[in-house]
């Protein structure tokens, strides 16, 4: 009666604007219907739901699963957009047709993908919708304007694919390709935004800002630029570059392995090396990102910073540094292999620089995987002098775990940079010169991280995270934009001594190729829990408690059994996408009978429509 008699004296106050006899008909109305209100009021027995379960699974399973699945497909399909429309400017640009269909091939993957993304991003909802209302509630009523902002990309987006694709063979000459190079843009252009507005809805779960005051958009602004937005889309954007380089590498080696033709062997040998490169690409910016995201996090809220990276979730970083050793161990290891099989006679000359690189990998990965705290019996921590071992408890910490990270970073880009130089010989006049000053740049820039890291043990950790560490990530990044350049500029008149072999790579190439996927998948998956149970209790941090009976952080030994449970059926799903896709080239060679695609024709599975009408 108390809120009605509020809503009355409101409404008494809005409308005495428009004169006395609207405010006497609107005290009427609402005079003779205060006594329904008040029997509906009574008759309410129980208040909204909160929460729904499903039995056996769980809610909080169920959804962990369809929303993992959902950003892996997501992240497949908005990073691969990316390099083929880089690919396809390179073909329009430089003239080189493999690179066009290259760009093709990719885009064949994503059309693959799309739906399958699209079908769980709408299960998703429902679940969201069905498990937890009360948390959907608060979230459409602070982010409503997104969501038909969010509904509007996707509509764009979808009819920009569908032209791109299916306009891929008649808009190949003239202005028509120089449009359908514009829809590739907007294609991104789409798929970038389509990415950083549920962005803020998952960042505003964790550093929520809220403002009661103000128009509907106001509000939604003001939760969309919450501390860490930018930083997860940073992030974000880089490792689905990561993820659809890799995951495009590992199905041309799946490829690679399957196929008899000598050109395909060489085209899915060319295509692994590109989506390998891409993926390399990517993962020595993702670190610096990631830093980034860590770095805000602890800003905004301490706590939260000390449960991620000094709770019990600070055994994921362990299991993370495990991850992208292997990563960095793979890529480099494809890297080798390239130089030994692709390039005859380089074999012998760089055979002494890849065991070094490979020592000095170990070595870092070793340090990154040694655990600050140990878990010890009462007897063990007595025998050590408590939970930190004298030795190894020195190489848990951050200083040590930067150091060697950004020391992995330029020795996976040095190796890129040999393989890069690989069977040339350089005639410039300023070569000698040239390669003194890399040299001279990568010691210094190397003899600087260590000193850092060292002086950082020293130091109070503010000055180690707000400089040390950032000098550290800017010492790399000076790196790799000094000697990127002048390599590009030596090769420009380098002569080729001797000519890249595709198609030579042994088998365990594209075995590596699937291991690097799978370590990415499983990456992104263990980061995805860390970020979410970083809330602890909390649906937005600090705002909506979660009261289910699901407000706690799973243990990690469950936790890894759900994240090894979608990093499987992400697999298996992709690869049942993928079959399905390479149907039309089998049928098409079964048709020509010669089992051969004709000469300079990709083998499009699928395919564009002018390819299903010659089959």
């Amino acid at each position: 009666m108390r809120q009605g008699i509020g809503t009355i004296q409101l409404a008494l106050r809005a409308v005495s604007g428009h004169g006395g006899w609207l405010a006497g008909l609107l005290l009427t109305a609402v005079w003779l219907a205060l006594p329904s209100i008040g029997v509906a009021a009574e008759g309410t027995a129980t208040g909204p739901t909160e929460y729904r379960d499903i039995p056996y699974i769980g809610s909080r399973n169920l959804v962990w699963i369809v929303a993992q699945l959902h950003l892996l497909l997501a992240g497949f399909v908005l990073g691969v957009p990316i390099f083929a429309w880089l690919c396809e400017v390179i073909a329009w640009r430089g003239g080189e047709k493999r690179y066009d269909k290259l760009a093709k091939e990719f885009t064949k993957l994503l059309t693959s993908a799309y739906a399958t993304t699209a079908l769980f991003g709408g299960i998703l909802l429902f679940l969201l919708v069905a498990f937890y209302p009360k948390l959907m509630n608060y979230l459409t009523d602070v982010f409503f304007p997104s969501f038909l902002l969010y509904c509007l990309l996707f509509l764009l987006e979808t009819a920009t694919l569908y032209l791109y694709w299916y306009g891929w063979d008649a808009m190949q000459y003239g202005k028509l390709k120089t449009l359908h190079v514009v829809l590739g843009f907007l294609l991104n252009f789409f798929a970038l935004f389509i990415m950083i507005v549920p962005n803020a809805w998952a960042t505003f779960q964790s550093s929520p800002v809220v403002i009661s005051e103000g128009t509907a958009i106001e509000r939604a602004w003001a939760a969309t630029w919450n501390p860490t937005w930018w930083p997860i889309n940073i992030h974000r954007l880089i490792a689905n570059v990561v993820l659809g380089g890799y995951i495009c590498g590992a199905y041309a080696g799946v490829r690679y392995l399957s196929v008899k033709n000598p050109e395909e062997r060489e085209h899915y040998d060319w295509m692994g090396y590109v989506g390998n490169f891409i993926g390399v690409f990517g993962l020595l910016a993702l670190p610096f990102a990631g830093y980034w995201l860590m770095r805000e996090i602890y800003q905004y809220n301490q706590q939260m910073g000390i449960t991620l990276m000094g709770g019990f979730l600070s055994w994921l970083f362990i299991i993370q540094a495990m991850l992208i050793g292997v990563l960095f161990l793979g890529s480099n290891y494809y890297f080798w292999l390239g130089i030994t099989y692709r390039i005859p006679g380089s074999e012998g000359k760089y055979r002494r620089a890849m065991l070094m690189m490979l020592v000095s990998l170990l070595l870092c990965l070793a340090v990154w995987m040694t655990p600050h705290s140990l878990v010890a019996s009462i007897e063990e921590a007595q025998k050590m002098g408590g939970a930190h071992h004298p030795l190894l408890g020195v190489l848990g910490v951050m200083s040590a775990k930067m150091t060697v990270s950004n020391l992995m970073i330029l020795i996976t880009f040095m190796s890129f940079v040999m393989y890069w130089r690989a069977g040339k010989q350089d005639t410039a006049g300023w070569a000698k010169l040239g390669k003194a000053v890399m040299g001279a740049v990568l010691v210094l820039a190397s003899l600087a991280v260590i000193v850092l890291g060292v002086w950082g043990y020293f130091v109070p950790a503010i000055v180690r995270i707000n400089y040390f560490s950032t000098s550290q990530v800017l010492i790399v990044i000076f790196v790799i934009l000094t000697i990127t350049p002048l390599t590009a500029l030596l090769l420009k008149s380098a002569k080729t001594t001797t000519e890249m072999v595709w198609g030579s790579m042994p088998p365990r190439a594209g075995y590596a190729l699937v291991l690097n996927a799978v370590m990415v998948i499983l990456l992104m998956t263990l980061m995805g829990y860390a970020r979410s149970s970083s809330r602890v209790h909390w649906h937005v941090y600090g705002v909506m408690r979660d009261s289910s009976p699901y407000a706690y952080s799973p243990a990690l030994g469950s936790a890894s059994l759900i994240m090894a449970f979608c990093t499987f059926f992400f697999c298996i799903l992709v690869a049942f996408i993928f079959w399905v896709a390479t149907m039309g080239d089998k049928a098409k060679a079964a048709a020509s009978g010669k089992g051969e695609l004709p000469h300079g024709i990709p083998a499009m599975a699928g395919g564009a429509p002018e390819e299903r009408q010659q089959g």
